[in-house]
């Protein structure tokens, strides 16, 4: 064999042994103190700023307030189908709850009222 065709061989398995070596460092962390030191230096930086307005709700939510809200969209965002199915359903949550809160106001008034008009 000639000299060039060795030097291949070798070549290519200091390249396999390379990469094997640097793909498993991924999973022994044979750096990891060197990527802690790395870290530590971006410790000192802020987090970033959003550049959209919150997505807020009222304190007092209503079923109307929950039909408004819309979130931004995003190239790793949330489904929205699954945004939607939840909200529509926090909104029929907050339906029925007003509705039930409403008939005990009534049930509550309804004896108070009878005892004033009585004898």
């Amino acid at each position: 064999m000639e000299p060039v065709s060795f030097f291949l061989i070798f070549l290519a398995i200091a390249l396999i042994g390379a990469a094997l070596f640097f793909g498993a460092d991924s999973a022994s962390g044979v750096f990891r103190r060197r990527r802690a030191a790395e870290s530590a230096l971006l410790d000192g930086f802020d987090e970033p700023v959003a550049s959209l307005p919150p997505v807020l709700l009222p304190a007092e939510a209503s079923p109307a307030d929950i039909d408004r809200v819309r979130f931004a969209l995003g190239l790793r965002g949330y489904r929205m189908d699954q945004v939607d199915q939840v909200l529509d359903d926090l909104r029929d949550q907050l339906a029925a709850k007003d509705r039930e809160i409403e008939r005990l106001r009534m049930e509550l008034h309804a004896p108070a009222q009878r005892g004033e008009s009585g004898p």
